[in-house]
């Protein structure tokens, strides 16, 4: 529906994403408050550039990656409302890619703190 629009319609939709996610994701929410958190620890402890990107990095992969699953959940509630078994598996498994990425995510944030504190 958006193909060939123009760059600031584009972004405008976008941003309206990132709204419609956090008013209406409670996880969504939680992982923004983790990510203000964990740059606020890069504030405070001041790691190198490579540790401070990687932090970073990890902050933008899992929120997309929360994106990405809500988007999933509403696409499936809205084509399949009857909740099918593979809506279900399907929803499952798009939550587990948050949490997988959320553990990778602590782990390197603890991996710096070491880094930092050795």
């Amino acid at each position: 529906m958006h193909k060939g629009q123009k760059f600031f319609f584009r972004l405008k939709c976008a941003i309206e994403g990132i709204g419609i996610a956090f008013k209406g994701e409670s996880s969504f929410r939680t992982q923004i408050l983790a990510a203000v958190l964990a740059i606020a620890s890069l504030i405070y402890l001041r790691p190198s550039i490579i540790w401070s990107a990687l932090v970073i990095v990890m902050i933008f992969i899992v929120l997309a990656a929360e994106l990405f699953n809500t988007a999933i959940e509403h696409l499936l509630d809205g084509l399949h409302p009857d909740h099918a078994e593979f809506v279900r598996i399907a929803k499952d498994c798009s939550a587990a890619a948050v949490l997988v990425l959320s553990a990778a995510s602590v782990l390197v944030f603890l991996l710096m703190v070491i880094s930092v504190w050795s």
